[in-house]
């Protein structure tokens, strides 16, 4: 499957901000930091405030004050001059210190982060003589004539409940994993976190089409997916829905002018309004909502008669009412 089009950086960054998201306080986030020019770029840097305040999450338990990260999309290779330049990358990161050795060497470690393990890279350490522990499950530890301390994420092999963001970024997740990618959505409160959690689902689901378009034939599923997808529905049918909001206005206006007149110039006139715009603005809003679904359905690649299903669960709509949206 290509990943051409699924922006999994940024989904990489909220995974996490998610998987830390309990330090927060204590960690700053640099998404795309910049070394120099533009091509020199860590894909995320984060900075520890308080170096000695300790992280419990078997992956940040890693770090020190200074972590460099970098991600390995699905299809991204990775093999040792990969390794090298993400170690070139953070050399260069302790030369732009505002002061000599302003940031120390021994206060810097680089984190790789894959979906498979690299099979090639491992093979390499072991030729050289390099340590490589397994301490955590889908954590490796490598140590070697390398001058910061290093470790390879393996996201496939990482506990499924303890590390839900980073394994959302496959194309090869099971039910499982949707479900417990979902709940965990559910379960944030935090307006940031939401976002956060948007942005690794649209990947997921931009990923794993064909699970995702299984799921929604179950019903408690599909209404889960629904309920989260909601808002970004909302989101990308706003402008539309702005129109629809201006013309049913209008619309009510017009027809309240029309029933007013005929019951009484004043009164007529002011009830008709009223009752004609709320109308009309309700019935846009309902059309403008089932169609953005139809819209967000299509490009999961579900076909007419499964979005049918769907509304008719969702909204008790009859197979003439839909045949005006399809």
């Amino acid at each position: 499957m290509s990943d051409r089009k699924i922006q999994w950086h940024p989904g990489f960054a909220a995974a996490m901000h998610l998987e830390l998201n309990k330090y927060k306080d204590n960690l700053i986030f640099e998404k795309e930091y910049n070394l120099n020019t533009k091509p020199l770029e860590i894909d995320l840097l984060i900075i520890k405030k308080e170096t000695d305040a300790p992280i419990s999450n078997e992956i940040g338990i890693f770090f020190k004050g200074h972590n460099i990260l970098e991600y390995k999309s699905p299809e991204d290779h990775l093999n040792i001059d990969s390794f090298f330049k993400t170690t070139a990358y953070a050399c260069l990161y302790k030369s732009y210190s505002a002061t000599v050795d302003g940031i120390r060497a021994d206060d810097i470690t680089l984190s790789i982060v894959r979906e498979a393990k690299p099979e090639g890279i491992f093979k390499y350490f072991r030729e050289h003589n390099c340590q490589i522990t397994n301490t955590y499950q889908g954590i490796y530890y490598i140590k070697g004539p390398f001058p910061f301390p290093a470790q390879i994420v393996v996201t496939r092999e990482l506990d499924p409940k303890a590390h839900t963001w980073l394994r959302a970024l496959s194309g090869k997740l099971d039910e499982k994993d949707i479900e417990n990618l979902l709940a965990n959505t559910n379960r944030l409160t935090g307006k940031a976190e939401r976002e956060m959690a948007d942005s690794v689902l649209e990947v997921s689901v931009k990923a794993n089409k064909q699970i995702i378009k299984k799921l929604m034939g179950d019903e408690n599923m599909c209404n889960a997916l629904m309920e989260i997808m909601e808002p970004k529905i909302k989101e990308l049918m706003e402008p539309k829905m702005e129109e629809i909001r201006k013309e049913s206005q209008l619309e009510g206006l017009r027809e309240g002018r029309r029933e007013g007149l005929k019951e009484g110039r004043r009164e007529g006139l002011k009830e008709g309004r009223k009752e004609g715009r709320k109308e009309g603005l309700k019935e846009g809003l309902k059309e403008g909502r089932i169609q953005g679904i139809i819209e967000a359905l299509r490009d999961l690649k579900h076909s007419d008669s499964e979005i049918k299903s769907i509304l008719i669960k969702q909204y008790s709509l009859t197979e003439e009412e839909l045949n005006n949206f399809l």
